[in-house]
Order: C-alpha cells, then sequence, then structure tokens
C-alpha cells in the first residue's frame, strides 16, 4: 500500500471506478492501536448501500463499509512482472483450454460450453472469455440446460488476479447463487531454466516419453473415472507427451507426468511420484526431460496449475523459476429444488466431475 503519512490522506475512489483495481484503507473502530488501520487491494465489484465489495487476487471478497474508509485510490490493474514470460490472461485461458480439451464443445456467443461426460471440471464447464451475446440471465439459462441435457451439473470456469480476469462476473455469479467450490492457481515461468536442471545426485533413473499413457502410467495417474473419455480429454492437445520413470517392480512407473506442448507454451500436468519414493528429485527429473522435449519443439515458456495448499509442489516450482499468473475458479450453479419421484422422494441429481480436489482433476505434484 502506497498510502504515505507524508501526504493528506484522501477517498479518491467513488462508485463509478466498480470493475476497476483499487487500494482502499479501512479504520477499524474498537481495534488495538496496532490493528487500527486495515489495507485492502482488489478488484471493486459493488458498491451498494453504503458498502464496498472488494474481490482480492485470490477471489476472496471483502466487504468494507464507506463510512470506515480513510483512503482510497485507483490503482494500474496488474503490477507489473519482474521474470518470467509475459502473458495476458486470454493467451493462457485458450492455452490451458487446450490441453485438456472436451469430447463436446459449442459456442455461446465468446463462451465455450464443453462436456467430457464429468471427467474433470476443466473440460466439463462453461469459459466465458467475452460476451455471451445474449443478457446475462439469458446465458446462465442456456449453460443450465445445456449440462442438465447431457446429466451434468453446470459449472463456470473464472478467473481472478490479473489485467482481463473476471471479478465482476465471479460477483455476479455469486449473486445469483453459483457457489465456489474449488479454486488454484496458475503459474508461469521460462522453459530452459527447467530443461537445464542438473540430474538429482544418486543412481540415475531413466525417463521414457511416449506420445500414448500405457496401463502403468494410468495405475501411478491415481485419478477416478479414468475410461474411455478420460483418456481421450488426457490425449488432447497439440503435441502430447506422457513421461514414465521405470519402477523397482515392472509395470509400476516409479513417477509419471504429462506435458502439451502448444506453440510457445508448454504445460506442464500430471506430475505423480510413488510415495514411497519421494523427496528424491523425481518429480524434478520428470519435468526436466519433458522440458527438453518441448524444447526441441519451439516452446520457450511454461504453465501448470497448482493448488493453494500445496505447499510442497509450490516450494518445487518456485525453485524452478516459476510464479503465479491468476486464480482460477470453479462455480457451480444452484441446483433446482428435486421433482417428486413417483414413489414421493427426491429425484435423481447429477454428481460434478470425477478427479482430484474432491471431484476436479486439477493435478498436483504430490511429493519430490
Amino acid at each position: 500500500m502506497d498510502f504515505s503519512a507524508h501526504f493528506r490522506l484522501e477517498v479518491r475512489v467513488t462508485p463509478a471506478d466498480v470493475g476497476k483495481r483499487i487500494s482502499v484503507r479501512q479504520l477499524r473502530i474498537g481495534a488495538p492501536e496496532s490493528e487500527k488501520f486495515t489495507d485492502t487491494v482488489g478488484v471493486l465489484t459493488s458498491w451498494d448501500d453504503g458498502v464496498l465489495l472488494i474481490t482480492r487476487r485470490s477471489g476472496e471478497n471483502v466487504r468494507i463499509p464507506e463510512s470506515s474508509l480513510v483512503a482510497g485510490k485507483v490503482v494500474p490493474a496488474a503490477p507489473a512482472r519482474r521474470r518470467g514470460p509475459a502473458a495476458s490472461y486470454g493467451e493462457l485461458a485458450r492455452i490451458s483450454a487446450r490441453a485438456w480439451q472436451p469430447v463436446e464443445r459449442e459456442p455461446l456467443g465468446e463462451w465455450e460450453l464443453r462436456a467430457a461426460s464429468g471427467f474433470t471440471r476443466r473440460a466439463n464447464s462453461v469459459l466465458p472469455l467475452g460476451d455471451p451475446g445474449v443478457p446475462l440471465d439469458e446465458a446462465l439459462t442456456r449453460v443450465r440446460e445445456w449440462y442438465a441435457a447431457r446429466g451434468l451439473p453446470a459449472y463456470a470456469q473464472t478467473a481472478t488476479g490479473a489485467a482481463g480476469t473476471q471479478e465482476l462476473l465471479c460477483a455476479e455469479l455469486e449473486s445469483r447463487g453459483w457457489v465456489r467450490e474449488v479454486s488454484a492457481e496458475l503459474w508461469i515461468g521460462a522453459l530452459a531454466p527447467v530443461a537445464d536442471l542438473p540430474d538429482p545426485p544418486g543412481p540415475g533413473r531413466t525417463v521414457a516419453l511416449s506420445r500414448e499413457a500405457d496401463e502403468g502410467w494410468l495405475g501411478r495417474y491415481q485419478r477416478k473415472g479414468v475410461g474411455e473419455v478420460a483418456l481421450r480429454v488426457l490425449g488432447s492437445g497439440p503435441s502430447v507427451w506422457f513421461a514414465t520413470v521405470p519402477g523397482d517392480v515392472p509395470g509400476t512407473p516409479a513417477a509419471i507426468g504429462r506435458c502439451v506442448v502448444d506453440g510457445r507454451w508448454a504445460g506442464f500436468a500430471a506430475v505423480e511420484v510413488d510415495p514411497a519414493l519421494r523427496r528424491r528429485g523425481l518429480a524434478t527429473t520428470v519435468m526436466t526431460a519433458l522440458a527438453r522435449r518441448a524444447l526441441d519443439e519451439g516452446a520457450s515458456a511454461a504453465w501448470l496449475q497448482v493448488e493453494t495448499e500445496n505447499t510442497g509442489a509450490r516450494a518445487l516450482y518456485a525453485r524452478m523459476g516459476f510464479a503465479p499468473h491468476h486464480t482460477y475458479h470453479h462455480y457451480r450453479a444452484p441446483a433446482p429444488a428435486p421433482a417428486p419421484s413417483p414413489e414421493g422422494g427426491a429425484g435423481n441429481r447429477a454428481g460434478g466431475p470425477r478427479g482430484e480436489f474432491g471431484g476436479d482433476a486439477t493435478d498436483r505434484y504430490r511429493s519430490a
């Protein structure tokens, strides 16, 4: 926060600034002296009935009474990046979507409806990257009807925390009862430093690269619902590579990984290590082998997705030179009232997408 004691504090934000990134200081009456002032930075998503709603980078909403403001100003849309490749949210959203392609898709204006029999929320959610071409309520009705016709719950994938992300849409969804079920971060970094990492000390392990996931790879993947549709999603993308580090037991890999090369970008996912072999550098070995192959295909930048609470993965990726770009979320539509069954009970409702995150298959490195 750049509010300086050498300058007079002013509130230079108004309801006309909804949609802009702001920085405010709030006076907390009755709080201890050390906690008397609190600062909040984020997108102003509404200003109604004397209350500001600010959405932070993480997607967290903060409500601040207008009467408690002592300072406020509009700030740049996003802080300048100090390292790594330059990238917009729109570019990364499209690149990451091509790495998890649905079996079925349909446009709704500039939105894309995606379905893959429930395997991963990323392939079973609407991706709203612009104007749906109809009023929002009508668009959301069409989304719900499209997924209901396929026996799937309606999900919307949104993002916060970077220039061009969708804080306003998130607020609109929440005001209509949509529930944020899953959040994770998309990190980016230069590819060459990953490819240049040295092999870990100790006995080396070879890394086999393949265009297809074999039974051993799928056994280590440890996701639910890996059937024909899941294999199509896993194999989707412009140039897909599966990495396998053989284990001591034939057919049981010590570690696996997946990489999708798409132009200048290489996307890493599904990095899994045998629990008995963690903390031996195998995750790094897998990513280094995939990075070298991606460099050979002309890629120069890398992206991956990681859970906020996955501290082991975040530490590993930070050491490799990755840094957060934005946070993405999956919102689930509110369930309609169940229709009575002939027996008088509630009707059936479709379950959510299968995989990690208690349903989502956003991949996470478990341990090195």
